[in-house]
């Protein structure tokens, strides 16, 4: 009976030394978290790109599918000539923008959506979805550039200005995909809606860049080019702002 009275006495003593002790930690670190600025959409960016990291094996199998398809492309026509190396590249970038940028609302659970829309706003988690393929897309369409001029050859005249339009093309075919993939998503994970929506908005960007693409290749004057330009970022803008409109709906089903 004493021994039992004895351990009681020393667990209320431990008992109450520890949530002194925590009472003091709580002053000292609760204010520094409350003062502490949190930037949700920097937050959600770093969470795809950590998920992404994490899951080596999803990023080493879209570098695995570049390499691939470039190798697959030069076995099949070796190094073409400057047009018909312009037209190969980009539906290479078309492949690799479905492959790698379509997933991005697709592996999402259903159940996760719930979670994300007790904590942030919608135009919020799609911006943040975007930056993030962009990010990605970006990786890769550096990395299949490097390997087509290394396989078919390098016949640009201008590889700064290619390499900027290929950054164009990349946020381009990110946002349109990524737009795509949050209705495809939301449609009850249906992946063949999207292959049925990006047909008649993937084609006009594809020419477009194709087009852009030219003056990067062709010593010769292109008229026009500026005009392709701004009507690709005006149809770019355009797909922001109706995902910011449309998807708030969306996220509430």
């Amino acid at each position: 009976m004493y021994l039992r009275t004895l351990g009681l006495q020393r667990y209320r003593r431990l008992r109450k030394n520890q949530t002194s002790f925590q009472k003091k930690i709580s002053v000292i670190f609760i204010p520094l978290a409350s003062a502490m600025p949190t930037n949700t959409l920097v937050s959600l960016v770093r969470k795809d790109l950590l998920i992404e990291w994490r899951q080596k094996h999803t990023l080493f199998g879209v570098l695995l599918y570049v390499g691939a398809t470039v190798f697959v492309v030069y076995m099949m026509s070796g190094q073409p000539e400057a047009k018909i190396w312009n037209a190969l590249f980009w539906l290479t970038q078309l492949f690799v923008a479905v492959n790698s940028v379509a997933k991005s609302f697709l592996q999402e659970h259903p159940n996760r959506f719930r979670y994300y829309f007790t904590l942030v706003k919608p135009t919020t988690f799609l911006l943040a979805k975007i930056i993030y393929s962009t990010t990605l897309l970006l990786a890769m369409s550096l990395v299949s550039l490097l390997l087509f001029n290394v396989l078919l050859g390098n016949p640009l005249e201008q590889i700064g200005l290619f390499v900027i339009i290929t950054c164009v093309g990349s946020i381009s075919l990110s946002v349109v995909f990524t737009f795509l993939s949050a209705i495809a998503a939301r449609a009850n994970q249906n992946a063949a809606l999207m292959a049925i929506l990006g047909f008649p908005l993937v084609t006009p960007v594809l020419m477009i860049l194709s087009n852009l693409a030219l003056k990067a290749i062709s010593p010769v004057y292109q008229p026009g080019w500026w005009s392709l330009a701004a009507v690709l970022l005006l149809l770019d803008a355009l797909v922001v702002v109706l995902g910011l409109i449309l998807f708030p709906f969306l996220w509430q089903e």
